[in-house]
């Protein structure tokens, strides 16, 4: 058992566990954080995706002592963000929220996208999003939303 501390959505998390764990495990089987989804458990889909460091990453793919002493956002705390609120928007007015599954990943995809460049062009946004599968809206109603949102959202990101 080892300690392991990091920020969790803007709040001190401390844990005194195996630092091998895979953090999905760890944001949703200990912290109470499901919006991170396991749809392929290897790194594919996105659908865990989180935000490390402002940074787009694949939580399946990440054992815990890789997040000590770092700054981790999920959805549950991004959706508490005014940025969040635009890019909602967007995603419903786009038409681009369907089973849901793979939204979460989409929209932390988009976060760290738009957090690095706010005026994203269409082939940015696709290379973006190219970790993250939809099976159900595809990508082109999606990739609209995020234009719509950087568009609606200046001076946000």
């Amino acid at each position: 058992m080892t300690t392991v501390k990091f920020t969790l959505n803007g709040k001190k998390v401390t844990l005194e566990t195996d630092i091998s764990r895979r953090f999905l495990d760890v944001l949703r089987n200990d912290l109470n954080q499901t919006g991170p989804k396991e749809g392929c458990g290897e790194g594919e889909c996105g659908a865990c995706a989180v935000l490390l460091d402002g940074h787009s990453v694949n939580s399946c793919l990440l054992p815990l002592a890789y997040v000590h002493n770092k700054e981790v956002m999920t959805i549950e705390g991004y959706a508490e963000t005014e940025r969040y609120k635009v890019l909602e928007e967007a995603f419903i007015h786009e038409g681009s929220v369907q089973c849901g599954i793979c939204i979460p990943g989409m929209m932390i995809a988009a976060e760290s996208l738009l957090n690095q460049n706010p005026n994203p062009s269409e082939t940015s946004i696709r290379h973006s999003l190219s970790g993250n599968l939809c099976r159900c809206t595809g990508y082109n109603m999606i990739v609209k939303a995020i234009q719509r949102a950087a568009q609606r959202g200046k001076g946000l990101w």
